[in-house]
């Protein structure tokens, strides 16, 4: 009996340990877009966004002089659905803003140097309308939460092959000298058929703090044989990001960019659109969850409104 209490007190040990000790090389999780996390009944314009991540640290050589601190590579799978000010809209001359779902998958690298900077390159490939099954997964959802009964998908965006190379450029401009508080500079371009777009912001955190190529932020947490000291083992922070957008395409706006199919509701879009970010985000050894609201000037040239929408993030690592 004492012989198995030693061992199962060691194999506690062993755990808690590992948790704080140990480095992770693989990160799993999702993130959730939803406009009902604002908890004010709103359902409108991008109603819905379900993410999976998969994130790999890989080896690097053994050398001083290499700039980078650790690399990483990303798999991931995403579906986002859009609808007009309400998702029961039968008759089309009263819709704001198209029905339209987009579904991918997709491919990313990011690169995180040791003076803080970070680039990230990837590819989305997948398919905008009907085969992006946006109809499907919102009855689903609306008939799990008792939600109405949708109505209006009849005349969503039409189908189109979805291809979208994504770049994403983050700089550290200054952190305090307690390590509390620092502002990044954070930019990103997308071009393909779905979105062409920049945008630029300064994301400013303050808390408990890690930095830029080990934080949760900029999904950093996980590493293979990095040299660098974390900052701090858990990160808890409030951070706010203010970004302005140049929008240059929205396909699940305006429809297929490439080809003249026929879509029976499209609008025009605002080119520049700002945006305002706020959030808190948690992360131990283990795990990190993080809770956002992302507010969006008017984005359509029609009678749609400023958008509001909420975000959860939660993701495990392990080796």
């Amino acid at each position: 009996m004492y012989k198995k209490l030693v061992l199962a007190t060691l194999a506690i040990l062993a755990i808690v340990y590992g948790s704080y000790a140990q480095e992770y090389k693989n990160e799993f999780g999702f993130k959730s877009d939803n406009d009902a996390y604002l908890w004010h009944g709103q359902d409108r314009y991008y109603t819905n966004g379900l993410f999976v991540y998969f994130r790999r640290a890989m080896s690097l050589p053994k050398n001083e002089a290499l700039s980078i601190e650790k690399a990483t590579y990303e798999i991931s799978i995403g579906q986002k659905m859009y609808n007009p000010i309400s998702g029961y809209r039968p008759d089309p001359a009263t819709h704001d803003r198209p029905f339209a779902g987009y579904l991918y998958g997709g491919f990313k690298v990011g690169l995180f140097h040791k003076d803080e900077s970070v680039v990230k390159i990837g590819l989305d490939v997948g398919t905008v309308g009907p085969n992006a099954l946006g109809k499907e997964a919102q009855d689903l959802l609306h008939s799990i939460v008792g939600f109405y009964k949708v109505q209006g998908w009849d005349y969503q965006i039409a189908n189109d092959f979805a291809v979208n190379a994504n770049a994403q450029y983050t700089k550290l401009l200054h952190r305090s000298s307690d390590n509390k508080v620092d502002f990044t500079l954070d930019s990103y371009a997308n071009l393909g058929t779905t979105y062409n777009g920049v945008g630029i912001g300064v994301v400013f955190r303050a808390g408990d703090i890690n930095q830029l190529f080990n934080a949760a932020h900029y999904n950093g947490t996980i590493s293979n044989g990095s040299k660098t000291e974390k900052l701090t083992k858990r990160e808890f922070y409030f951070y706010v990001k203010p970004q302005l957008n140049y929008v240059a395409y929205d396909a699940t706006v305006q429809g297929s960019l490439l080809y003249d199919t026929y879509s029976p509701v499209t609008f025009g879009i605002k080119p520049l659109v700002f945006s305002q970010t706020l959030g808190f985000n948690y992360s131990s050894p283990r795990f990190t969850i993080d809770y956002s609201l992302i507010f969006l000037s008017k984005e359509i040239k029609s009678t749609a409104k400023a958008h509001q929408y909420g975000s959860i993030s939660m993701y495990y690592r392990f080796n």
